[in-house]
């Protein structure tokens, strides 16, 4: 596979860090996932289990081999440094400065493996004024303005369904990783990558920023093409209380629209610019859209050529025909339900193995490949290392 022969020491918990490594493991890496010592992977008990295992867990963790060592002991710092020697990345996604206080900041490490790829992962970066500002996902959403462009029904901010500031750090870090991976392959030096969760967040909206820069101002969010301006891009409440969207403002889109519903005279409403102006059609739509259940919706609009589609739950995603021949959904052996693999190889695809390393399972295992004899990790053990 892609990443056969690269080795990782993955001290980052919860979403970001855990799912981008996983990533890597996926396509063939060896992922060490470094735990800490009061209680291992937080994400371990956030939600449901099967078997004792969480889905969170499940979803972010599979085909990594667990270890635990106590950081503030000599020995578990010496053990750390000796693994991140014989690894190609090494991932953190504490708050700034802690690696370093614990003796495995980048230098540190660097000075034993010239070729490291190290990352830091944060809500903020490693400098700036919010650098020791505490924060998860939604914090960077309400900070970066994207919670603000993330209206519910009334009007006002949402949570949104998706971490996304954890789930777009994520992707940039595991692109700056691999882009580390092909540069040392010329230089034989490795790097170090400083990834924001904010960073990543306001990076992700450039289509929603044109009145931001070119006007100074914030958007008014009923002029803007894709958060409420278009008729054609919105969604509406059918008469089973579910809902559909209408996802093209093109107007070839609202022409098969509008003729399928017997409106051709509101389509001069739907032409550019987004705006007040095309409420019109958006009441319209709302009013008919309420005549009829969702499902029945779904059938009217079989093979009209627009942009349209159920709001769907997550269960009904999880079922869904189109997601399920991607393999997005996959089940293994016990009939456990998986996300899969998004990104789809001719040569060398990704597979996804379904084992999930106990808390600290191959502690015993990595120290030994460290050259630590049974003795060694016997007393280590004892003296609380592990």
């Amino acid at each position: 596979m892609k990443l056969d022969g690269i080795r990782i020491l993955d001290l980052s918990l919860f979403l970001p860090g855990p799912y981008m490594t996983q990533m890597m493991a996926d396509h063939g890496a060896e992922v060490i996932k470094l735990e800490p010592v009061n209680g291992g992977e937080p994400n371990r008990e956030i939600g449901e289990k099967r078997d004792g295992v969480t889905v969170y867990f499940a979803n972010t963790n599979r085909n990594k081999r667990s270890i635990q060592l106590n950081l503030k002991k000599p020995e578990g710092l010496a053990a750390a440094l000796d693994l991140a020697a014989s690894c190609d990345v090494f991932v953190e996604a504490f708050r700034p400065g802690v690696t370093k206080r614990l003796g495995l900041g980048y230098e540190a490490v660097k000075a034993r493996n010239p070729g490291i790829v190290y990352v830091s992962m944060s809500a903020w970066g490693q400098d700036g004024p919010y650098v020791t500002k505490p924060a998860h996902d939604l914090a960077t959403e309400a900070i970066t303005g994207v919670l603000s462009i993330t209206r519910g029904a009334d009007g006002k901010p949402a949570i949104p369904g998706m971490a996304g500031a954890d789930m777009v750090s994520s992707m940039m870090t595991l692109s700056a990783v691999l882009m580390a991976l092909l540069r040392r392959k010329d230089t034989g030096a490795g790097d170090y990558i400083d990834v924001a969760m904010a960073d990543s967040l306001f990076a992700a909206v450039p289509n929603n920023l044109s009145t931001t820069f070119a006007e100074k101002r914030a958007p008014d969010l009923d002029h803007e093409r894709a958060l409420g301006g278009y008729a054609m891009y919105e969604i509406y409440e059918t008469s089973d209380a579910r809902h559909v969207v209408l996802g093209g403002s093109e107007i070839h889109f609202a022409e098969a629209i509008l003729d399928k519903l017997g409106r051709p005279d509101l389509l001069a409403l739907c032409r550019p610019p987004p705006g007040p102006h095309q409420n019109p059609v958006k009441d319209f739509l709302r009013e008919t859209f309420l005549t009829r259940p969702q499902a029945e919706w779904v059938e009217f609009f079989e093979g009209v050529n627009a942009a349209f589609a159920p709001v769907n739950n997550l269960r009904e995603a999880a079922d869904n025909v189109q997601l399920r021949h991607r393999k997005m959904i996959v089940e293994d052996d016990r009939g456990w339900e998986h996300v899969g693999i998004p990104m789809k190889f001719l040569l060398e695809p990704g597979e996804a193995k379904f084992t999930f390393a106990a808390v600290g399972e191959h502690t015993e295992q990595v120290l030994g490949e460290l050259g630590r004899d049974a003795e060694t990790i016997a007393k280590m053990k004892f003296d609380g290392v592990f």
